[in-house]
């Protein structure tokens, strides 16, 4: 289970998270929503590894997440972190060597990510040569090639045809039958209730409600869509819009 226990975390005067605080059960899929500047983005990059909480603790099975954790995760970000220069199958054992895989496993690993995700015909290309789609799908790669046991996703979606999002959606499925958590964040709150069994809500730092998927949209019986649920919990909380961090 990934634990997010009262995280905090300031940009000067800007407050980005004001004690935070939600769960995900391991092997679930976890929509992560909020408005534009809610602190998504500041909240995944501390779970990675990237920032660090000014206050606060984030655990994983019960155990303070550290470096050593973190090698363990899956991070893509919302911009795309690639190196332009590499060949696409280079990169991905980079990343997988990265991430603690002796190489004969980082090869055989990244060549079954390069065909699950059907690229394989692009390995020997090199990352600037791809289209944004098939930039995105390698990034994908990346963050899945070793494995991990919590993968985090901002804006996964992102320049992706419908093809390839049915294609994330059934990859993100296996992986989370496999044993794998992941944390996604989506504006597209549609993909969010069609991929997802969980969701958190936030805004302005703060968690405004968090469940399963199935108890969120059916609510005595009538089913409403996640986009209404999300309006309403942004709606009851006066200082949710308009924030800039």
């Amino acid at each position: 289970m990934l634990e997010v226990d009262r995280v905090s975390r300031r940009f000067g005067e800007v407050v980005a998270l004001d004690e935070l605080t939600f769960t995900v059960p391991a092997g679930s899929v976890c929509g992560f929503c909020g408005p534009n500047g809610a602190g998504k983005t500041t909240a995944m990059r501390i779970l990675v590894g990237i920032l660090a909480a000014d206050a606060g603790e984030i655990r994983w099975h019960g155990d303070p997440v550290d470096r050593e954790l973190c090698r363990r995760f899956g991070y893509l970000p919302e911009e795309r972190g690639l190196y332009p220069a590499m060949h696409v199958r280079d990169h991905l054992v980079y990343v997988a060597r990265l991430r603690g895989l002796a190489l004969d496993r980082a090869r055989r690993a990244s060549d079954r990510m390069l065909e699950r995700l059907h690229i394989t015909a692009l390995a020997s290309r090199r990352v600037d040569s791809l289209s944004l789609g098939n930039q995105q799908r390698v990034q994908l790669a990346t963050a899945l090639v070793h494995q991990p046991t919590l993968v985090v996703l901002d804006e996964p979606f992102n320049g992706l045809d419908p093809l390839a999002v049915d294609e994330l959606a059934a990859l993100l499925a296996e992986s989370a039958t496999n044993g794998t958590t992941v944390l996604l964040s989506s504006h597209q709150l549609d993909m969010v209730e069609r991929v997802c069994d969980r969701a958190v809500i936030i805004a302005r730092g703060r968690t405004l409600t968090s469940g399963s998927i199935a108890e969120m949209v059916d609510v005595a019986g009538a089913r409403r869509p996640l986009h209404a649920i999300f309006a309403d919990a942004v709606n009851r909380d006066p200082d949710a819009m308009g924030v800039g961090s």
